[in-house]
């Protein structure tokens, strides 16, 4: 174990302990990580796992790796990770610089990803605070080069505990670097089906069919790499002993991963998605509060913007505040106002989501899953009137809306914002809410986890024109109970 810096440790967990209060003993298990740790434990860390292995919350893991990386204790990543083999294609150290088009070498795919499906964002502990080998991946062994820095094991296959990684390995034909201007030599034995080669780093790949009859001598397979593409010397090869004499002419080293996938994997038109332990997502990080407040200077690519397949808007709007303003002034208004913003804010925070933006006495929030929106709405209204009955004077009365969807992460005015229809939607779902209600839209009414927090409550189903929505659409007002 390579030594940590102790006085960076203990300056900067100082200032992570004076962040926030955080719950007993998790400062603790977080310095214990860094310090025990082993190498792999602490590269692309998990903090969804984190919170599992050691009984923490999940919203407070993340806050801790966030705070961790705004200090400079952990490097964070925009890992893009292939769904059919869990390799990590593409590393990304910030928003602005994350393209989602993927192509993985080994499947032969390629495709575009939102932020919330195979975009998973992990933390790796600072080279200044603790050098591992995996920050100089060139001088990892072949087999960690492959298996631990760019396969993640968690990926198993769909409906089964098996992990994906120890189907592939099995499969292995030849595992190598390929040194610059040299011939590297793979010996092999091969059953029907094909085979495939990839560099994991550029994802540069071949498959040549492995067909016919076992031969009776070596096949002689010449493989020419050029830092770009594999070309190989035979369109098909038979079953049975096969010398792969690979030439890398790119004045680079490069690597090699040549598997024998059998015909049952050949004959699959799309291979499966694997099953991942969950992980956060890009779409997740975006919607929270502490991401948004300590990163102020992430941003999404102005050009294009990033998708995501679902995500959750709330919009509050604050009944009579025009006449709060003519009755108190406006700096006395204005301070209620504030008030009314902060109660808002944390009660948000609190159930995963974030601020986006507020416009006028209004505000639109964010959330991951579509349970915490709803969750949220009702205790809003369950604080303001809190709020109310310990403050005398007219207190403040809310209409709240909100709805779920796809959406694009954009860049406006400086400010992580989304645009699309789930956004328009949302906004008008919560028009037609009355004082003190709360309007959900079908989509979100009907959404896994939402049924049982609204039982209790009264819940009444309309019809409503929404923009963007052909006809009426059902829209449910919930009064709280």
């Amino acid at each position: 174990m390579d030594a940590i810096e102790e006085r960076l440790l203990e300056t900067k967990m100082t200032e992570i302990e004076r962040a926030r209060s955080w719950s007993p003993r998790v400062i603790s298990k977080f310095e214990t990580l860094i310090r025990s740790g082993d190498d792999l434990s602490i590269y692309r860390v998990n903090p969804l796992a984190f919170a599992r292995d050691r009984g923490l919350a999940e919203a407070e893991s993340i806050d801790l790796f966030l705070h961790a990386t705004r200090s400079g204790l952990f490097d964070m990543s925009w890992d893009v990770v292939c769904p059919q083999s869990g390799m990590v294609l593409d590393s990304f150290g910030a928003l602005r610089t994350l393209k989602t088009h993927y192509v993985c070498g080994l499947c032969d795919v390629s495709g575009d990803t939102d932020l919330d499906d195979f975009i998973e964002v992990t933390f790796t502990i600072s080279p200044q605070l603790r050098r591992l080998p995996f920050h100089d991946p060139g001088s990892l062994s072949v087999e960690d080069f492959h298996w631990k820095a760019r396969f993640l094991n968690d990926a198993r296959l769909p409906g089964q505990q098996v992990r994906f990684l120890e189907v592939l390995q099995g499969l292995v034909r030849g595992l190598s670097f390929l040194p610059s201007d040299t011939v590297t030599t793979l010996p092999a034995e091969l059953g029907p089906g094909a085979l495939a080669g990839v560099n994991v780093q550029t994802q540069a790949g071949f498959a040549v069919p492995v067909v016919g009859e076992v031969a009776s001598e070596p096949t002689r397979l010449r493989v020419r790499y050029d830092g770009r593409h594999f070309s190989p010397s035979l369109a098909t090869v038979p079953p049975g002993h096969v010398i792969v004499e690979v030439e890398n002419t790119s004045g680079t080293r490069g690597s090699l991963l040549m598997i024998n996938w059998p015909p049952e994997i050949v004959a699959q038109a799309v291979k499966p998605v694997l099953d991942f332990d969950p992980y956060m997502s890009g779409g997740m990080l975006l919607a929270r509060q502490t991401f948004r407040r300590l990163f102020r200077s992430e941003r999404v690519d102005e050009k294009e913007g990033l998708g995501i397949r679902q995500v959750t808007l709330l919009f509050t709007d604050l009944k009579g505040s025009t006449a709060m303003y003519e009755r108190l002034g406006d700096l006395n208004a204005y301070a209620q106002v504030r008030e009314h913003f902060a109660l808002l804010g944390a009660t948000v925070q609190e159930h995963a989501g974030a601020i986006v933006k507020t416009i006028g006495d209004a505000v639109m929030a964010v959330f991951s899953r579509p349970s915490d929106a709803v969750a949220a709405a009702l205790d809003i209204l369950g604080q303001i009137e809190r709020y109310n009955a310990e403050h005398t004077g007219p207190g403040f009365i809310l209409k709240i809306g909100a709805h779920c969807g796809p959406s694009i992460a954009v860049t406006l005015n400086e400010n992580l914002d989304y645009f699309g229809q789930t956004v328009n939607v949302a906004a008008r779902v919560q028009s037609l809410a009355g004082a003190g209600e709360i309007c959900l839209s079908e989509a979100l009414y009907s959404a896994p986890g939402v049924g049982p927090l609204l039982a209790g409550h009264k819940v009444v189903g309309f019809d409503a024109p929404l923009r963007g929505v052909d006809g009426h659409a059902c829209v449910y007002r919930v009064v709280r109970g």
